[in-house]
């Protein structure tokens, strides 16, 4: 169990398991013992077909307790694909994009499957990004999760291909205009937020298949992170947060999912 002055997070991203009717997750996941966390960060594809049976939100609810405020899922295309995602409100008691804040660390879960033929939805996504962006305070921290690679462009990273299993180019944050991509819309934003002392680090799960993880800084010195599995291979990771509450100091590492696995313990 996590020490009472360390608050852990733990993000896990492309955690479904092949086969079973796309209804489980990886069967490392399943036995993953997130007592000594605070929340779950879940990157997306969680199971293959996630939403097409109750039971199977039913069923990830009971590994990652999705009604924990600080636990958190953002949608990935096998989620997403067979609509339902009303049974993601039912269970989370939240919209698929949403902000939430403790321990000053400001998370904003985005739903990177909505597009411009949901207009509505995609508009009050990007108001309410905005708005946690541009009001979070000096010295907090602001983290993005999201699913799919959109950072195309972002200075001082390279392109999705090279990491993600995702790279969608003309990703729309909005309605209002063509060409609203991230690197457009979204990172002026977060580039104001790093200047004004707020430390930013934006997170997807649409990895595994290629690099296991990712850690990259942007030319303006806001964090780009990734992790995911890949259906049992022993390289596969997940990243942790660690927050020491009498210092206010937070650190992320990335553990092989089956160092964690046969230990259950972070050593320090």
């Amino acid at each position: 169990v996590a020490q009472q002055d360390t608050i852990r997070f733990i993000f896990i991203g492309h955690c479904y398991q092949d086969g079973a009717g796309g209804t489980k997750v990886d069967y490392r996941v399943e036995s993953f013992d997130f007592s000594g966390y605070q929340g779950v960060w879940l990157g997306g594809d969680v199971c293959s077909e996630a939403m097409l049976d109750y039971s199977t939100v039913q069923y990830i609810d009971s590994l990652f307790d999705l009604g924990n405020p600080d636990t958190h899922w953002s949608l990935g295309n096998h989620d997403a694909r067979n609509g339902n995602w009303e049974w993601y409100e039912e269970f989370s008691g939240r919209k698929t994009w949403h902000a939430y804040s403790s321990y000053g660390i400001t998370r904003f879960v985005l739903n990177t499957n909505l597009v411009p033929t949901d207009c509505e939805s995609l508009n009050d996504q990007y108001e309410k990004l905005i708005n946690t962006i541009d009001t979070v305070s000096s010295g907090n921290r602001l983290v993005l999760i999201m699913h799919h690679g959109i950072w195309r462009d972002v200075p001082g990273l390279p392109a999705p291909p090279n990491y993600a299993q995702s790279d969608l180019t003309y990703w729309n944050a909005n309605c209002f205009a063509m060409g609203n991509t991230f690197v457009e819309t979204v990172y002026p934003h977060l580039v104001d937020a790093k200047e004004r002392g707020v430390e930013i680090f934006c997170i997807l799960g649409d990895m595994g298949a290629g690099p296991k993880s990712i850690d990259y800084l942007s030319d303006d010195g806001i964090h780009f992170l990734g992790c995911g599995l890949d259906h049992n291979e022993p390289e596969d990771k997940v990243l942790v947060f660690t927050l020491d509450k009498s210092s206010n100091e937070l650190t992320y590492k990335y553990y092989l999912i089956n160092d964690l696995l046969s230990s259950q313990v972070i050593s320090p």
